[in-house]
């Protein structure tokens, strides 16, 4: 697996963080993120690429292919700031380009799947089918989870995209009954294992923290050590 596209349920639910850590934990191979779009901030602001760079550490190479300043979907926010949108060519090339000299690409998508990049209808599941890449799913741990990631894979299934697995993007530390059943729930839903729990609250960790905790939350298959639930 050398390009693994990482997509959420929804936004602000822990992507960025569930790349770094999967960045974390690939400590030793050349690891590149790609964001394809990041909304929401200026030139020279820090975006989710240099924050999986900040937290994994210095063997990411972070790389960002469009910016637009407003908080809005890509396709939007291109829109309202007369700017080129992303289109999934292009980001399925700069994937490509980086595998050329990188062990593993992590694209990291704005929002959930099907946001999205052009008024055309061009979304992250396009540019994953370019890609012939899995896709990981992050998901929220509460309630309505269950709904939202079984939308969300069968949306990959109708495309032909394989889902790798679910990471819960951010478990409280004391979670409620319902979190608690998500996690055995979760599988069932998406069709695919649960290959990660990330706890809340692990991006304001000291990024030597975080990259020695990163192993501990994800499955030997995202290169971590977490047993199966």
């Amino acid at each position: 697996m050398n390009i693994l596209v990482v997509t959420g349920t929804g936004t602000e639910i822990g992507k960025t963080i569930v790349t770094a850590a999967v960045a974390a934990a690939s400590a030793g191979r050349r690891v590149a993120v790609l964001k394809p779009a990041q909304t929401g901030l200026e030139p020279g602001e820090p975006g989710d690429a240099a924050e999986v760079a900040r937290l994994a550490g210095p063997h990411v190479t972070a790389v960002e292919l469009a910016r637009f300043p407003e908080p809005l979907a890509p396709a939007t926010a291109a829109r309202r700031a007369a700017m080129p949108p992303v289109r999934p060519f292009e980001v399925a090339e700069a994937a490509e380009k980086l595998s050329t000299d990188h062990d593993l690409v992590l694209v990291e998508g704005a929002g959930g799947l099907l946001v999205r990049f052009d008024d055309e209808g061009a979304t992250l599941a396009d540019a994953a089918r370019l890609l012939a890449a899995p896709v990981l799913v992050v998901a929220p741990a509460g309630l309505g989870t269950l709904n939202s990631t079984a939308l969300t894979s069968e949306a990959l299934r109708a495309r032909g995209l394989g889902c790798l697995g679910v990471v819960v993007g951010s478990m409280p530390a004391e979670p409620d009954l319902a979190e608690r059943c998500n996690l055995a729930d979760l599988p069932v839903a998406a069709d695919a294992p649960l290959l990660g729990v990330v706890p809340a609250g692990a991006g304001a960790l000291d990024p030597a923290d975080f990259r020695a905790r990163a192993g501990s939350w994800l499955d030997g298959r995202l290169g971590g050590t977490r047993m199966p639930d």
